[in-house]
């Protein structure tokens, strides 16, 4: 099983993390989104999804992983969800 951030493969070498593509580290490296190419928002938000009213944290899953909304009140909601 691949990992991947921010939809972009990546894989660990001598306790690092680099992108699978270009050998270069993950760390102080951020990309955009993989899935649709959007960059977060200046809050941090993920970009396909902008800032949601009455949510903590939220992924859309960039493509390749399980999105989560992670509601004020503590509910979360995990899955693969349709545009």
């Amino acid at each position: 099983m691949s990992d991947y951030l921010r939809g972009h493969q990546i894989e660990k070498v001598n306790d690092q993390y680099i992108y699978s593509d270009t050998k270069e580290p993950t760390a102080g490296n951020e990309r955009d989104c993989g899935h649709c190419g959007l960059a977060n928002t200046p809050e941090g938000h993920d970009g396909c999804l902008g800032t949601l009213p009455g949510v903590m944290n939220a992924c859309c899953g960039h493509g390749h992983q399980e999105a989560y909304v992670q509601f004020e009140n503590g509910v979360i909601i995990r899955g693969r969800f349709e545009r």
